[in-house]
This record gives structure tokens, sequence and C-alpha cells, in this order.
């Protein structure tokens, strides 16, 4: 499972969780310089979910090897009182709370730096009332609650339609159609930041992820998990674009100097159209299995143009290829998984 992409620094294997944890938040000098020009404080709303607790420890130990006090604050439920601690421990300011409960943004903290998490995806199919409350309602509470502030909020490239996989996928120009209502909520979310940001001239940049990876979940995790395993791989949704979540963070925080009014917009992810079928080939060569295969490849998929990212903020440092080594290691050893899977294969929109 050798791996030579130039990724200097990088290990070869990820033998722990705690050797993850310091990879996925050990900061380049380039996101310290960033995140230092952004005098004050960081407040993350949902920091409690798949990507805040490692973006939160990133951009302390990034504002550390800067030499700034400001604070990093983390906003969540905290259904996990392990998370908190572990949080705290770690340099960070926690304050539980529930962001839809009437009230309670009145009485979180101002901070000039705001990054904006929360949202909701898998569940949506039934309860459709709660994920527009979570993905369009709280966006607009936020954004005027935050109207003097830096705002990142994170959105997802199922705004966009389903694309020809023989091209790159939608640039940010191009014009949304969102397949579902979890895609039609999240436009909603970007629509309600778009009209406070020119209401209130508030800086705002809004993130299109498609789909971070890390070794404890992620497309290439769920596909590298079906070939160890024999499970068959549903080939309808063939091709899809992904990013090492510590990338995926990095670039979220940096975002914060691009934030403008109106909204500057961002496709966050690889700059390849990876192959499901070829990534699992791969698997299974690192494994020393076949993988199974089921269906066949449609000549649409969920794609993102990331040419932007990588103009403005250089490649992701962690290629496709170490990724695949390090989740086929992962794999191997019996590494935790969050019990989450992507479902990147969904094709009509619900999750």
């Amino acid at each position: 499972m050798t791996v030579a992409d130039g990724s200097a620094g990088l290990p070869e294997h990820i033998e722990n969780e705690a050797q993850l944890e310091d990879v996925l938040t050990t900061p380049t000098p380039e996101l310290a310089a960033s995140l230092a020009r952004q005098e004050g404080d960081v407040l993350i709303l949902g920091v409690g979910g798949k990507m805040g607790p490692t973006l939160a420890r990133l951009a302390r130990r990034a504002l550390d090897q800067a030499g700034s006090t400001a604070r990093v604050i983390g906003v969540a439920r905290f259904s996990q009182s392990k998370l908190q601690c572990q949080l705290e421990d770690a340099g960070i300011q926690t304050i539980t709370a529930d962001l839809l409960e009437p009230g309670t943004l009145a009485g979180l903290p101002d901070a000039p730096n705001v990054i904006f998490l929360a949202g909701r995806k898998f569940g949506s199919t039934g309860q459709e009332e709660l994920t527009w409350a979570m993905n369009t309602y709280l966006p607009a509470l936020v954004a005027d609650r935050y109207r003097r502030s830096r705002i990142v909020a994170l959105s997802t490239g199922n705004v966009y339609p389903l694309t020809l996989v023989d091209g790159r996928g939608p640039t940010e120009s191009q014009t949304p159609d969102p397949l579902g209502e979890y895609a039609q909520s999240c436009l909603g979310r970007e629509r309600m930041f778009q009209y406070f940001s020119v209401r209130w001239r508030t800086p705002v940049a809004i993130i299109r992820l498609n789909y971070a990876i890390d070794l404890r979940y992620g497309v290439l995790v769920d596909v590298g998990r079906k070939v160890y395993h024999g499970e068959p791989i549903d080939l309808a949704m063939g091709h899809v674009n992904v990013i090492w979540q510590g990338d995926a963070n990095a670039a979220v925080l940096r975002s914060l100097a691009h934030c403008a009014s109106p909204p500057f917009l961002l496709n966050l992810t690889g700059p390849e159209v990876l192959s499901i079928r070829e990534v699992a080939v791969q698997f299974g060569r690192l494994f020393g299995k076949g993988p199974v295969f089921c269906g066949s490849e449609a000549p649409t998929a969920l794609l993102s143009d990331a040419s932007r990212y990588v103009r403005l903020m250089g490649p992701p440092r962690v290629s496709t290829q170490r990724l695949i080594a390090w989740a086929a290691h992962w794999i191997h050893l019996g590494g935790r998984s969050l019990g989450k899977p992507t479902h990147y294969e969904a094709r009509d929109g619900k999750f």
C-alpha cells in the first residue's frame, strides 16, 4: 500500500485515532497566516457534527501557530458530553445550546468570524418540516443575528442538478436545480444568507461541499468497506468528487478572507471526477479481493467543478491515491467507523 504523490510531511499510513486527529488538525502556514489576518474570535455554530470537532481544533491550532489569542467558540447541543470535554481540553470554549430554541441566538456571544455548520440531511424523508427548519429557517435567524460578522456558511453540491460525467461538473455560475426536499432546503439556506448579506451588507461565503473524507466515514470508506466485506457496489451513481476533510476544513477557514456581499460562492471538492468502479478496483488490488458490482453507470452524476478552489487555494494537499491507501489500511486495521454511510448512491434526492 505504498503511495508516492509528493504530499510532503504526510504519513504513509494512519494507525490510530490519535494520529488521525493530529493529521486532520495540523495547520499549514498558509492557513495560520490567513486566519490570523481575520482578527477576532471564531464562533462555530453546529460544532458537534462530523466536520465540526476537527475544524474547531484546526482553527485553534492555526491561531496558536500564528500567536493569536483569539478564542474559538463551539456551539452545539452536545448530546455526547465526551465531545464537549475533548473540545474544552483542546482549548476551545464550548456552549451547549439548541439553535432552534427561541431566544438562543440572542444569548450567544458576538464574534467577528462565524462558521455556520448546522444542518440536517439524513432522516429528512418523513421529517421534512424539521429539515426545512434547520436548513432554511435557522440560517435566516443566524444571518440576521450576525449581520455585523463575516459568515462562512456550509452548503452542499446537492443544489446542482445531475450532470454528464464526461465533463468537469457545474461551476459556481451554474443555476441551481436541486433534486428532492433536502437539496431544496439547502438552496433555501443559501437564499437566506444571500438575502441578508445584500440587505445588511454582511460579508458572506457559501461553501458547496461535495464530499469530505475522514477515515471514519466518507464515500471512499463506503466503497472500500464493501470491497473488503464482499458486498455489492451499486454503480448507478458511478462518478463522484471527494476531498480530504483536513483540506476541506482548511478551505472553510480560509474562506473567511473571501467573504463578500453579495456572497462569495465556492465549490469545495477535489479536482478529479472519480469512477466508483475504478476506485473499487484499486481497493480490490490493495485487499487482494475482487469487488462485486451491481447495476451500471448512469451517464450523469452529482459533480462539482473545483477550478475556483484550486485557483484560489491550490490543489488539495492529500491526493486521491493517498486517500485510498489510507482508507484501505484503516479498514484492514479495523479502524473505527462512525456508522454513517454517505448514501452517495441516491439518485432521487431522498435521504
